[in-house]
């Protein structure tokens, strides 16, 4: 997820290995493939591709997750994807 960034190291996502039981729900959920279970852990694999939704946090069952919704402002990314697939530009009404 190279071309969707917004900041490099802004994202508030923070995973609490301890916590983690591996059940993978973060890694199932995350629309940009940036969690994945590794030795019976979930795992950051690309903590900048992070654009702070949610979905891992809102699904993890133990609370090993936490990440504030809209900081990384999900919605400018969605806009830019949406740029380039339609050639439209989207006004999201972020930054």
């Amino acid at each position: 997820m190279k071309d969707f960034r917004y900041l490099d190291k802004v994202a508030t996502l923070k995973l609490d290995t301890d916590t983690c039981i591996g059940c993978g729900a973060c890694a199932q959920v995350c629309p940009h493939r940036i969690l994945e279970v590794r030795d019976k852990k979930a795992a950051i694999l690309d903590f900048d591709a992070c654009m702070e939704c949610g979905a891992c946090w809102r699904n993890c069952p133990v609370e090993a997750i936490t990440v504030t919704p809209g900081v990384g402002c999900a919605s400018y990314l969605i806009s830019v994807w949406l740029h380039k697939m339609t050639g439209k530009q989207v006004d999201t009404g972020c930054c």
